[in-house]
Protein backbone atom coordinates (compact mmCIF):
# COMPACT_ATOMS: atom_id res chain seq x y z
CA UNK A 1 0.00 0.00 0.00
CA UNK A 2 1.05 3.23 -0.86
CA UNK A 3 1.67 5.77 2.19
CA UNK A 4 -0.66 8.67 1.89
CA UNK A 5 -0.31 12.42 3.30
CA UNK A 6 -3.20 12.25 5.76
CA UNK A 7 -4.89 15.74 7.62
CA UNK A 8 -6.64 15.03 10.79
CA UNK A 9 -9.24 17.97 10.93
CA UNK A 10 -10.71 17.48 14.54
CA UNK A 11 -14.12 19.66 14.27
CA UNK A 12 -15.21 19.37 18.01
CA UNK A 13 -15.33 22.98 19.44
CA UNK A 14 -14.43 22.24 22.89
CA UNK A 15 -10.90 22.34 23.97
CA UNK A 16 -11.49 22.10 28.01
CA UNK A 17 -11.86 18.08 27.92
CA UNK A 18 -11.57 15.68 26.06
CA UNK A 19 -14.37 14.02 24.08
CA UNK A 20 -15.18 10.72 21.94
CA UNK A 21 -13.75 12.55 18.95
CA UNK A 22 -11.33 13.55 20.19
CA UNK A 23 -10.39 9.64 21.25
CA UNK A 24 -11.45 8.72 17.76
CA UNK A 25 -9.17 11.05 16.02
CA UNK A 26 -6.26 9.41 18.20
CA UNK A 27 -6.82 5.74 16.97
CA UNK A 28 -7.37 7.14 13.77
CA UNK A 29 -3.84 8.45 13.74
CA UNK A 30 -2.20 5.67 15.92
CA UNK A 31 -3.60 3.34 13.34
CA UNK A 32 -2.47 5.73 10.51
CA UNK A 33 1.43 6.48 11.72
CA UNK A 34 1.95 2.52 12.36
CA UNK A 35 1.05 1.82 8.74
CA UNK A 36 3.50 4.92 7.56
CA UNK A 37 1.26 7.73 6.67
CA UNK A 38 2.22 10.92 6.70
CA UNK A 39 -0.33 12.76 9.47
CA UNK A 40 -0.72 16.42 10.26
CA UNK A 41 -3.42 17.55 12.70
CA UNK A 42 -5.56 20.73 12.88
CA UNK A 43 -7.58 20.66 15.74
CA UNK A 44 -10.47 23.73 14.69
CA UNK A 45 -11.17 24.52 18.84
CA UNK A 46 -7.83 26.23 19.51
CA UNK A 47 -7.60 28.32 16.44
CA UNK A 48 -8.26 31.88 17.37
CA UNK A 49 -10.31 33.53 14.23
CA UNK A 50 -13.04 35.79 13.30
CA UNK A 51 -16.23 34.83 11.42
CA UNK A 52 -16.46 36.08 7.87
CA UNK A 53 -19.39 38.52 7.24
CA UNK A 54 -19.44 39.63 4.06
CA UNK A 55 -19.10 38.39 0.39
CA UNK A 56 -16.50 40.92 0.14
CA UNK A 57 -14.02 39.34 3.18
CA UNK A 58 -14.22 36.02 1.72
CA UNK A 59 -13.71 37.21 -1.70
CA UNK A 60 -10.92 39.74 -1.24
CA UNK A 61 -10.25 39.60 2.47
CA UNK A 62 -6.94 38.38 3.91
CA UNK A 63 -6.38 34.66 5.51
CA UNK A 64 -6.43 35.18 9.40
CA UNK A 65 -2.11 34.44 10.22
CA UNK A 66 -3.87 31.97 12.41
CA UNK A 67 -5.24 29.93 9.57
CA UNK A 68 -2.49 29.27 7.33
CA UNK A 69 -0.84 26.57 8.73
CA UNK A 70 -4.09 24.95 8.60
CA UNK A 71 -4.64 26.00 4.94
CA UNK A 72 -1.51 24.85 4.30
CA UNK A 73 -2.22 21.26 5.58
CA UNK A 74 -5.57 21.32 3.38
CA UNK A 75 -3.38 21.70 0.36
CA UNK A 76 -0.56 19.39 1.48
CA UNK A 77 -2.78 16.37 1.89
CA UNK A 78 -4.21 13.87 -0.47
CA UNK A 79 -6.83 12.70 1.86
CA UNK A 80 -8.67 14.83 4.76
CA UNK A 81 -10.87 12.91 7.62
CA UNK A 82 -12.83 14.97 9.47
CA UNK A 83 -14.29 14.39 12.92
CA UNK A 84 -17.33 16.67 14.65
CA UNK A 85 -20.47 16.20 16.94
CA UNK A 86 -23.80 16.51 15.54
CA UNK A 87 -25.26 20.08 17.24
CA UNK A 88 -28.90 20.81 16.48
CA UNK A 89 -28.77 18.76 13.52
CA UNK A 90 -25.34 20.23 12.05
CA UNK A 91 -21.92 20.43 12.28
CA UNK A 92 -21.08 23.00 14.75
CA UNK A 93 -20.54 26.62 14.54
CA UNK A 94 -17.16 26.78 15.14
CA UNK A 95 -16.02 24.15 12.20
CA UNK A 96 -18.42 26.16 9.85
CA UNK A 97 -16.64 29.15 10.35
CA UNK A 98 -13.26 27.63 10.07
CA UNK A 99 -14.12 26.30 6.59
CA UNK A 100 -16.08 29.32 5.60
CA UNK A 101 -11.88 31.05 6.08
CA UNK A 102 -10.07 28.37 4.52
CA UNK A 103 -12.16 27.68 1.35
CA UNK A 104 -11.48 30.66 -0.29
CA UNK A 105 -11.68 32.13 -3.95
CA UNK A 106 -7.95 31.23 -5.23
CA UNK A 107 -7.16 28.95 -2.82
CA UNK A 108 -10.13 26.31 -3.31
CA UNK A 109 -11.39 27.09 -6.37
CA UNK A 110 -11.20 29.42 -9.38
CA UNK A 111 -14.05 31.20 -11.16
CA UNK A 112 -12.80 31.46 -14.80
CA UNK A 113 -15.39 33.54 -16.84
CA UNK A 114 -17.64 34.30 -13.20
CA UNK A 115 -18.16 30.28 -13.04
CA UNK A 116 -17.60 28.96 -9.84
CA UNK A 117 -17.15 25.44 -10.89
CA UNK A 118 -14.58 26.11 -13.17
CA UNK A 119 -11.33 25.04 -11.57
CA UNK A 120 -12.37 23.07 -8.23
CA UNK A 121 -8.51 23.78 -7.11
CA UNK A 122 -8.82 20.91 -4.33
CA UNK A 123 -9.42 17.97 -6.60
CA UNK A 124 -7.39 14.82 -6.42
CA UNK A 125 -7.92 14.92 -2.56
CA UNK A 126 -10.27 11.85 -0.79
CA UNK A 127 -12.14 12.45 2.48
CA UNK A 128 -13.81 10.94 4.85
CA UNK A 129 -16.13 12.63 7.54
CA UNK A 130 -16.69 10.80 11.11
CA UNK A 131 -19.85 12.57 13.06
CA UNK A 132 -21.01 11.81 16.34
CA UNK A 133 -24.17 11.76 17.47
CA UNK A 134 -26.88 11.40 20.50
CA UNK A 135 -29.61 10.14 18.42
CA UNK A 136 -28.81 6.21 15.96
CA UNK A 137 -27.28 6.57 13.34
CA UNK A 138 -29.99 5.46 11.31
CA UNK A 139 -32.32 8.10 12.61
CA UNK A 140 -30.10 10.25 11.26
CA UNK A 141 -29.58 8.45 8.13
CA UNK A 142 -33.41 7.65 7.09
CA UNK A 143 -35.27 9.76 9.16
CA UNK A 144 -33.62 13.58 8.40
CA UNK A 145 -32.01 12.11 5.35
CA UNK A 146 -28.57 13.72 6.86
CA UNK A 147 -29.06 16.49 5.56
CA UNK A 148 -26.47 18.35 6.99
CA UNK A 149 -23.97 15.39 5.84
CA UNK A 150 -24.86 15.91 2.42
CA UNK A 151 -24.55 20.18 2.49
CA UNK A 152 -20.83 19.49 3.73
CA UNK A 153 -20.40 16.62 1.26
CA UNK A 154 -22.12 18.24 -1.91
CA UNK A 155 -21.64 22.22 -0.82
CA UNK A 156 -17.98 22.34 0.76
CA UNK A 157 -15.99 19.62 0.01
CA UNK A 158 -17.80 18.35 -3.43
CA UNK A 159 -17.77 22.34 -4.41
CA UNK A 160 -13.93 22.69 -4.26
CA UNK A 161 -13.23 18.77 -5.95
CA UNK A 162 -12.88 16.64 -2.95
CA UNK A 163 -13.77 12.96 -3.72
CA UNK A 164 -14.43 10.37 -2.99
CA UNK A 165 -16.12 11.05 0.30
CA UNK A 166 -16.68 8.46 3.19
CA UNK A 167 -18.63 8.17 6.27
CA UNK A 168 -18.58 6.80 9.68
CA UNK A 169 -21.82 7.63 11.52
CA UNK A 170 -21.39 6.82 15.22
CA UNK A 171 -24.87 7.46 17.50
CA UNK A 172 -26.26 6.62 20.92
CA UNK A 173 -22.87 8.09 22.21
CA UNK A 174 -23.97 8.86 25.70
CA UNK A 175 -25.21 5.23 25.91
CA UNK A 176 -21.80 3.44 24.98
CA UNK A 177 -20.75 0.94 26.88
CA UNK A 178 -16.64 0.52 27.11
CA UNK A 179 -16.77 -2.49 24.91
CA UNK A 180 -19.18 -0.42 22.17
CA UNK A 181 -16.07 2.41 22.56
CA UNK A 182 -13.64 0.59 22.11
CA UNK A 183 -15.02 -1.45 18.73
CA UNK A 184 -15.39 2.02 17.55
CA UNK A 185 -12.16 3.04 18.22
CA UNK A 186 -10.52 -0.49 16.82
CA UNK A 187 -12.44 0.52 13.69
CA UNK A 188 -10.97 3.87 13.55
CA UNK A 189 -7.65 2.58 14.43
CA UNK A 190 -8.08 -0.09 11.06
CA UNK A 191 -9.52 2.69 9.00
CA UNK A 192 -6.38 4.69 9.46
CA UNK A 193 -4.00 2.07 8.59
CA UNK A 194 -5.87 1.88 5.62
CA UNK A 195 -5.64 5.53 5.51
CA UNK A 196 -9.49 5.54 4.48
Amino acid sequence: MQPKRILILQGHPDSTAPHFCHALAEAYAAGAVAAGHELRQVDVAWLDFPLLRSKQDWEHGMLPASLLEAQQAIGWCEHVVIFFPLWLGEMPALLKGFLEQVARPGFAFNSEGGNPLAHKALSGRSARVVVTMGMPALVYRYFYRAHSLKSLERNILGFVGIAPIKETLIGMIEGMDEAQRQKWLDKLRALGGEGH
